[in-house]
C-alpha cells in the first residue's frame, strides 16, 4: 500500500498529514516541505501521505504535445517514499478531475485521508479554476476540522534563483546539467532499455548502448555529455551522446552511451544515465578520422571529470 493509483483507493487506519502537488522531478523545495511533513507527522503519531498526479495538469489543460516531465511516475514515487512518507498517491487527473470543485476534493480527502492538516507551497491552488488557493483551503479546514500549512518557496543558495519544476525544465532543455542539479539536489537521469541501434559505433572502436528512453520523459539538449551509468548493481563512467548524428544524416534524436572500458552485451538491459556535464554541442564532421579523433577527446574529457569523483 506504498504507492496506490487513485485517492480512493485508500483506506487508514489513523489520522493524517497530506500534501498536495505534482512534484515533477521532487526538486529540493518538495523535498524541503515534505521533510518537514514527515517530521511533523511522526511528532504526533500521524501518516505522513503526498498526493500527486497523472497526467500532469500542464499536459491535459494546456495540451503539452513535447516531451516535459522530469522523471517518469515510478521514479517520482520512489524518490518521495524514499523521504520517510507512509504513502504516495498518483491520482488520475483525468477530466472528471479537472473539473472538480474544490470544496469537492477537500471532502475526498477528508474522506479517504482523515486529513488533520494540508501542507502546500505558499503558492498553491486546487480545484476547477485553481479556486482552492490557500485562504479558501483555510476557510474549508475551520469548517472540516483540518490545519494548514503554507510553506515558503525556496531558493538556491548560489542564485537566490526560486526552485521550480519549470526553471529545472528550463535548464535540462538547454544542457545546463549542473543548474539543474543545484535545484534538485541530485544529478539529473535517463533510464531506458539498451535497444539495437545502427552499430556504427562498433566498427569505429566506439560502440554504444542506445537507450529507449520513455518518450514522455524531457531529454536534455543535443551534445555530449559526461555520465554515470547504471547498469544493475554497477556502475561506469560514459560518454553520452544525444542528438541527430548529423555526420551520418540522421533524422531521429537518439540517445546513445558509450561506457569506458566495457564490452559486454547488454541489450535488453535496463541502463540508468546520470547527467554530470555537458562537454560540448552536437556537430557535423567531415569524415570518420575527425569524428574519431573527437571521440576520443570527448572520452579523455570523461575520464578527467569523472574519475576523480569515483575516487571521493
Amino acid at each position: 500500500m506504498k504507492h496506490l493509483r487513485d485517492l480512493k483507493h485508500a483506506n487508514l487506519d489513523s489520522d493524517s498529514l497530506v500534501t498536495i502537488g505534482v512534484f515533477d522531478g521532487v526538486h529540493l523545495g518538495h523535498q524541503q516541505l515534505i521533510q518537514r511533513l514527515v517530521d511533523s507527522a511522526r511528532g504526533s503519531g500521524r501518516k505522513a501521505i503526498v498526493l500527486t498526479f497523472y497526467p500532469h495538469p500542464d499536459k491535459v489543460l494546456d495540451k503539452v504535445k513535447t516531451r516535459y516531465y522530469l522523471t517518469t511516475p515510478e521514479k517520482r514515487a520512489e524518490l518521495l517514499l524514499n523521504l520517510g512518507v507512509d504513502l504516495v498517491i498518483t491520482h488520475p487527473f483525468d477530466d472528471e478531475t479537472r473539473h472538480l470543485p474544490a470544496a469537492d476534493f477537500i471532502e475526498l480527502l477528508a474522506r479517504y485521508l482523515r486529513l488533520k492538516e494540508l501542507w502546500v507551497g505558499a503558492d498553491f491552488a486546487l480545484g476547477f479554476q485553481r479556486e482552492g488557493d490557500v485562504r479558501f483551503l483555510q476557510a474549508q479546514g475551520k469548517k472540516r476540522g483540518f490545519h494548514v500549512r503554507a510553506m515558503e518557496l525556496i531558493t538556491t543558495q548560489a542564485s537566490r534563483q526560486l526552485i521550480r519544476s519549470s526553471t529545472v525544465r528550463d535548464h535540462v532543455r538547454k544542457g545546463n546539467m549542473t543548474a539543474a542539479a543545484a535545484m534538485l539536489g541530485r544529478a539529473y537521469t535517463l533510464e531506458g532499455v539498451v535497444v539495437a541501434g545502427e552499430r556504427r559505433g562498433r566498427t569505429i572502436g566506439v560502440p554504444t548502448a542506445n537507450l529507449d528512453v520513455w518518450p514522455e520523459q524531457l531529454i536534455p539538449a543535443n551534445g555530449v555529455y559526461a555520465t554515470w551509468a547504471r547498469l544493475g548493481g554497477e556502475t561506469f563512467p560514459a560518454a553520452t551522446n544525444i542528438g541527430l548524428r548529423p555526420t551520418f544524416a540522421g533524422d531521429a534524436v537518439t540517445v546513445e552511451a558509450h561506457l569506458l572500458d566495457f564490452d559486454r552485451d547488454i541489450y535488453g538491459g535496463r541502463l540508468e544515465l546520470t547527467f554530470k556535464k555537458r562537454l560540448r554541442r552536437e556537430q557535423k564532421f567531415s569524415g570518420l578520422d575527425a569524428l574519431v579523433g573527437q571521440i576520443q577527446a570527448d572520452i579523455a574529457a570523461v575520464r578527467s571529470i569523472l574519475q576523480p569523483e569515483e575516487s571521493t
